[in-house]
């Protein structure tokens, strides 16, 4: 009986689904799929189990798409009742593992997937990782990213390489630390290499980078190890094409504010396609980022929008409203230095607090945006999902309560 892996391939989950790709593709007589919508999930299934194969579908979602989700599971089960096994993973899955378990699924892995998913596609008789509504598994061994591909190129499924798992940060709001642990593991210079030379080899024309704090690369701390950096760069810019282009400092990589400085401006400068950063500022008052663990003071971020202006790149700065514990002033403080930044030249780029599962701040209220700022926001041209977010945090609460 064959195998056949169907992975619920929408956004942002096709970041995880990729890398997890390109670890099932080792697997020999392992089918993969990769429909993008519910009636392709649907029909792929309906098929795989009337040819009786052993059909495993694969969900990974972020907590603000946890609902949505859950929907396209149970509509799939409506569809395709029986013959086929439903197994999620992800931050939200990580931290809420009973909760997504009532919504349906089978099998929830808990951390990192590449070792789970590789045990249950070769019907291992341990799954590690695995939580079911009876059983759990051994806890897995933690991944080095130099073990696995980033993405399946057998399949031309091709996705942003992952640089850093990890982050020592522990901002309070985030849930990256808490699920790949609060230390970094990079990707090796050579194995990064190896796999952007893949992409040439496919005329894949763009080169992008998970991490959480681009320019950590390479440090085990909160140093910047420009060296590390630029070999990187410049090992990757060796296996280009002179048509591909590459990205460093911007989405999905971000950089902390006191990691600008003119000289790492300049390394990325010989290198990277990308004109402009993405900084992640989060509050304009100094107690406020205290609380939240951020590690860095309203000054450095001003100093970042300075620099990048100054170095020939257009800041867009990350800021956070409604974090807990935050006051009328400390708001203003915020806005204030969002006029600030604009007038530099930096775009702002805002998000409503969300009391995100696994962090520390799971269970503080959701954050609200009163009529005055959001005409405020709207005059400054800020960017982003935060209107959306105020709704999506009210969900995540009223979830939590239930």
């Amino acid at each position: 009986m064959g195998v056949c892996l169907v992975f619920d391939y929408c956004y942002p989950g096709k970041y995880a689904l990729c890398a997890l790709a390109g670890a099932a593709e080792t697997v020999p007589g392992v089918r993969l799929f990769f429909p993008h919508e519910p009636v392709g999930l649907q029909r792929v299934v309906r098929e795989r189990v009337a040819l009786g194969e052993r059909v495993i579908v694969a969900f990974s979602f972020y907590s603000p798409s946890f609902p949505e989700s859950a929907a396209r599971l149970s509509a799939l089960k409506t569809a395709v009742p029986e013959g086929w096994l439903s197994i999620a993973g992800g931050v939200h899955a990580t931290a809420e593992t009973k909760q997504t378990l009532e919504a349906g699924f089978d099998l929830v892995c808990v951390g990192e997937g590449e070792r789970p998913l590789l045990a249950l596609l070769r019907a291992d008789s341990v799954l590690p990782g695995f939580v079911s509504r009876t059983a759990r598994g051994p806890k897995p061994a933690p991944v080095q990213l130099d073990e696995f591909a980033p993405f399946a190129v057998r399949h031309r499924q091709f996705g942003a390489i992952e640089l850093t798992r990890g982050c020592i940060y522990a901002c309070r709001f985030c849930q990256t630390p808490f699920m790949s642990k609060a230390r970094f593991r990079h990707r090796s210079v050579e194995n990064t290499r190896h796999w952007v030379q893949q992409m040439a080899r496919a005329e894949i024309r763009d080169v992008r980078f998970i991490s959480p704090t681009s320019m950590s690369y390479g440090s085990a701390d909160e140093s910047v190890n420009l060296d590390a950096v630029e070999a990187l760069l410049a090992a990757c810019r060796e296996v280009m094409a002179p048509s591909m282009r590459l990205y460093f400092g911007t989405f999905p990589s971000e950089v902390r504010p006191e990691h600008v400085t003119p000289e790492a401006l300049k390394v990325l400068k010989r290198y990277v396609n990308n004109d402009n950063l993405i900084i992640g500022g989060q509050s304009g008052s100094d107690a406020v980022l205290q609380k939240s663990n951020r590690g860095h003071d309203v000054e450095a971020i001003e100093r970042a929008v300075r620099i990048s202006v100054e170095g020939g790149f257009t800041p867009n700065v990350d800021f956070i409203l409604g974090l807990p514990g935050e006051s009328r002033a400390e708001v203003e403080q915020t806005l204030a230095l969002m006029r600030r930044l604009t007038s530099l030249g930096a775009r702002v780029h805002g998000h409503t607090f969300m009391p995100l599962p696994g962090t520390p701040f799971r269970d503080m209220a959701p954050g609200d945006i009163d009529a005055p700022t959001k005409t405020e926001l709207d005059r400054l041209r800020v960017y982003g999902h935060w209107e959306q977010q105020i709704e999506i945090g009210r969900g995540l609460a009223q979830r939590r309560s239930q």
